[in-house]
């Protein structure tokens, strides 16, 4: 079976924005009794995961790379949470399950979509060969 951008877009978009809804939802209804200010809460755990929101719905293969950076944060608070928070865990197994679905999504669609549209990065032996044929080609005076 072949996947192709179009599932991966998908899977992106439907790992994100239950991500996005879940975070609020765990934080403020959830464990309401946490002593970390709305303030903090919204600033460290809600806009970081917007930030690729624009990106992501326009479909932009970039956004979906760098997407990945932002997803380990909240990976890692799953893993810290599972292991140290014992009445969270169920929360946390949530948390990562979402990101790790949300990071295959961003980068599969990220390189299919990069491949199809010729983003890609170029190997460095061809830059080589090309940087060598260009001076060479050229005499000197």
């Amino acid at each position: 079976m072949t996947f192709d951008s179009a599932f991966f877009r998908k899977l992106t978009l439907f790992s994100y924005f239950p991500l996005v809804i879940w975070l609020p939802v765990w934080h403020f209804y959830l464990t309401p009794d946490k002593t970390t200010s709305t303030t903090f809460t919204i600033l460290f755990w809600i806009v970081p995961i917007l930030l690729p929101a624009i990106g992501l719905i326009k479909a932009k293969p970039y956004t979906h790379a760098w997407t990945n950076f932002i997803v380990m944060y909240y990976l890692l608070h799953g893993l810290t949470a599972i292991y140290a928070v014992d009445g969270e865990r169920l929360y946390a197994f949530i948390e990562i399950l979402l990101c790790c679905l949300l990071f295959t999504g961003c980068s599969a669609y990220a390189r299919l979509r990069g491949r199809e549209l010729g983003l890609g990065i170029r190997k460095l032996k061809e830059e080589l060969a090309e940087e060598k044929q260009a001076f060479e080609g050229q005499k000197p005076k």
